[in-house]
Formats: C-alpha cells, sequence, structure tokens
C-alpha cells in the first residue's frame, strides 16, 4: 500500500486536532465517539468493548508516542481511521513507557471486501518511524496540516 492511498481513506471529520482524554479508556471512548456522530457505527459499547478486549492481548501503543489501537467488529461495515493528537500524551502502556501524542483508530469489519486492514495497518506503523514526520503530524493544527505531513511535506 502506498502513502496515497492511505490518504485517501482518511477523512477530515474523522480527525481530533487536541484530545482532551487523560486514560487509556478515555481516549479509546474519544476516539470511537467521531465515528459514532457519523453513523458509522452500529454499537459504541461493541467497538469499545472490542478494543478494550484487544488491549489485554498486548497494549497497541507502539512506542515513539504513538498508538495505534485496532479492531475488527460487526459493529462497522467499512474500515474506518480515527486519527487523535494530545499534546500532553496519555500513558498507553507503549514497550518504551512514553506517553502516546499520535492516535490511529483502525477499525474494520470481520471481512472487508478490499482486504485493506492489514495494509493499512502496516502503513500507519510505516508511516510514524520516521522522527521528523511523526513530530510534525503531531504539531498539525488542522486535517490539512495532518495530511501534508503524513505524506512527508
Amino acid at each position: 500500500m502506498k502513502i496515497t492511498e492511505l490518504v485517501k481513506i482518511l477523512k477530515p471529520d474523522l480527525f481530533i486536532p487536541e484530545m482532551q482524554s487523560g486514560t487509556k479508556p478515555a481516549v479509546l471512548e474519544e476516539l470511537v465517539q467521531p465515528l459514532v456522530a457519523g453513523g458509522f457505527v452500529r454499537s459504541k459499547g461493541l467497538v469499545i468493548e472490542t478494543l478494550s478486549k484487544r488491549e489485554t492481548l498486548g497494549s497497541t501503543g507502539i512506542g515513539k508516542g504513538v498508538a495505534v489501537p485496532h479492531c475488527r467488529t460487526l459493529a462497522v461495515s467499512d474500515l474506518h481511521i480515527v486519527i487523535g493528537v494530545s499534546k500532553k500524551g496519555v500513558d498507553f502502556d507503549a514497550l518504551d513507557k512514553k506517553p502516546a501524542q499520535l492516535f490511529f483508530l483502525i477499525v474494520a469489519p470481520p471481512l472487508d471486501g478490499n482486504n485493506l486492514y492489514l495494509p493499512v495497518l502496516g502503513k500507519v506503523v510505516e508511516s510514524v518511524r520516521d522522527s521528523k514526520l511523526r513530530q510534525a503530524m503531531i504539531a498539525a493544527p488542522d486535517f490539512g496540516s495532518f495530511l501534508k505531513a503524513i505524506q512527508g511535506g
């Protein structure tokens, strides 16, 4: 998957430029809220429960200030990505013990026809490896700036 393909999936109404949550459970709730508001989920509770169960298998806090909570759930019919930024950071049980500032919530149905779930997950992780780009994404004040940052500009 190319970064341009990932960017096409991102939506401005699923971007949270300044998250308010201070705990892992609250972050998951806050990230799911735009999906609820957009009518993309059938059951907020089911999505939260599935994400929470996923976290018990191992934290999705991948380190370097990034967390990628993700799950497959019957509560959605299409793949969606919600991006959230927390300037102050939230303890997300990352391996490096650093607070997460950049969140990519990825939810998909159990079977997505385009088989995008794993390629999207991989591309998101790849896109945050570069420290300079990661910092630009965290500093992005709006969706347009975020898109420019994730594309390396």
